[in-house]
């Protein structure tokens, strides 16, 4: 799906800040570029519009010849990653254009991906929460174990989907419709209510929600039907929560 706006960001960690009403508000703090336009995807060659953008300088030695090749035809600088975003609107960016933090603007949401912590191997109960076995009568050492996997002569075989035991993280993963609480352009930073997969350090892509974003409705007036729950009771918890 195509985006309206996007960059490449680092996670820097999560804090806490106050909003003006002095509550506390958990957030997590991502450098967001600068990001440069590398390359340029047209309906008409590629028979869909996108962008590349590339983040985050390294040295020479890091890159290859051939991405060499590529990152000499927009910058100068030697850009270790590279994510290619459709934009609804990509005629409008340039090869070489940079985008900063700005892009996105305090009270906006945002879809963030990255690649989830790595947890090693691990058993089906805590990869999946699966039930352990009874403790008593006669289970054996097996009470953590996977159990029957209920394959009998049909179809004789595992189906695919069966949860078990095995690599646990290290995957991509997606978080939807997170509010932006800060933009500080001036250091590249913006502070997303909310965690973002990831260990510190790790990058994140950040782009315009695919989710519709309703505003909340305003508070109605409790009921003076006798035949409703809020007329007979206010005190009653459907009458408090309106």
């Amino acid at each position: 799906m195509a985006n309206k706006k996007a960059i490449i960001g680092k996670k820097i960690g999560m804090t806490q800040i106050f909003n003006a009403d002095g509550k506390v508000v958990p957030v997590t703090v991502i450098e967001a570029g600068p990001c440069t336009v590398v390359q340029k995807k047209s309906a008409e060659k590629d028979g869909y519009e996108a962008v590349q953008l590339g983040y985050l300088p390294t040295t020479e030695k890091h890159l290859t010849k051939a991405e060499k090749g590529h990152l000499a035809k927009a910058t100068d600088e030697n850009l270790k990653v590279l994510k290619e975003v459709q934009f609804t609107d990509a005629d409008k960016l340039d090869v070489g254009d940079v985008l900063k933090a700005d892009v996105f603007a305090e009270g906006e949401h945002i879809d963030a991906t990255a690649v989830s912590k790595g947890k090693g191997y691990a058993g089906v109960i805590k990869r999946h929460g699966a039930r352990r076995t009874p403790m008593t009568h006669g289970g054996g050492p097996v009470h953590r174990h996977a159990g029957s996997m209920g394959s009998t002569s049909t179809p004789s075989r595992i189906r695919k989907g069966k949860i078990g035991a095995g690599q646990m993280g290290n995957e991509q993963v997606t978080i939807k419709n997170l509010e932006i609480v800060k933009v500080d352009p001036e250091v590249n930073l913006i502070a997303v209510r909310g965690a973002v997969p990831g260990p510190k350090g790790g990058i994140v892509v950040l782009k315009a929600t695919t989710k519709v974003v309703k505003a909340k409705q305003a508070a109605t007036a409790i009921s003076l039907n006798p035949q409703k729950a809020s007329g007979r009771n206010p005190q009653k918890a459907s009458a408090r929560n309106r």
